[in-house]
């Protein structure tokens, strides 16, 4: 029998659209892969961009919204590689897959059983997961849905996205704010684990603004590693590949291998930190 994993559930995401938040967890998970940990990328947007990354089309397959509603186990709705003709899932990254039809999902909900938390219904799924993976990357949406915020209630860690756009400052402001109310409601241990800022041209005055103005709110807190503006990332999505398969030697794919080995030192720091506070009471 294969040994449990020690699984770690984090959710990405930004309460503000076209922040690179799926391109981000895409690479995560394809970057943490590499690394030789199994990774489960779970599409939790109606939008259902991570699905369309590669190349799996979104009506044809059961995902997210049948888990959801519990009409289906998420172990049975897991896509791997090799498994579906036409699209192409790296090595160690699976997939549980979104559609359109996911944005109903709060009225199926409340129809099924008005005294039904919404903010719960990926506690079960994700109990049920645990064990089997290195890390489950949940894609979050843009916004409140009932996915979204049951993305906050069962994670343990929570990555914030930016790219240097106006409106970004706010959206991250959001996002922050909604992982303090849930760490009072409910999920105490969820961290947040890091803010990455993606999608920076350094030449321009917007970025250097949105790279300070990080800095200065979130401290350490913000990942060294930035991701960098580059075409090669819409090829990719055109491709339906990661860039770990459709530009191995480009630098940004580069800047996603040091950022997972970032995001794996963060978290055998924050767990050093669990340790020492309950050992001291």
């Amino acid at each position: 029998m294969e040994t449990p994993r020690q699984t770690r559930v984090i959710a990405i995401g930004n309460q503000k659209g076209g922040v690179g938040k799926t391109t981000s967890a895409v690479h995560i998970a394809a970057a943490l892969a590499e690394r030789g940990r199994l990774c489960l990328l779970w599409d939790l947007d109606m939008n259902h961009n991570a699905t369309r990354q590669f190349g799996v089309p979104p009506d044809s397959f059961l995902g997210t919204f049948e888990v959801l509603i519990g009409a289906e186990k998420a172990v049975d709705v897991i896509l791997k590689p090799g498994e579906i003709e036409g699209t192409d899932l790296p090595d160690n990254v699976h997939l549980i897959p979104s559609k359109r039809k996911l944005e109903a999902i709060g009225q199926v909900l409340a129809q099924q059983d008005k005294f039904q938390a919404p903010q719960d219904i990926l506690l079960e799924p994700l109990r049920g997961l645990r064990g089997m993976y290195d890390y489950i990357i949940l894609d979050t949406a843009p916004n409140a849905t009932p996915p979204t915020v049951a993305a906050y209630k069962a994670a343990d860690y929570f990555i914030l996205t930016a790219q240097p756009e106006p409106w970004a400052v706010e959206g991250l402001n959001e996002a922050l704010r909604d992982i303090k109310a849930v760490q009072s409601r409910g999920n105490e241990k969820l961290q947040l684990l890091g803010v990455i800022v993606a999608s920076v041209d350094k030449r321009t005055r917007l970025a250097i603004a949105l790279t300070e103005y990080v800095e200065r709110v979130f401290g350490t807190t913000k990942f060294q590693t930035i991701i960098s503006r580059s075409t090669v990332v819409p090829d990719s999505q055109r491709a339906k590949q990661t860039l770990f398969q459709s530009a191995p030697q480009h630098p940004v794919t580069d800047q996603y291998r040091q950022l997972a080995e970032e995001i794996e030192a963060r978290i055998v720091e924050f767990a050093a930190a669990t340790l020492a506070r309950v050992a001291n009471g």
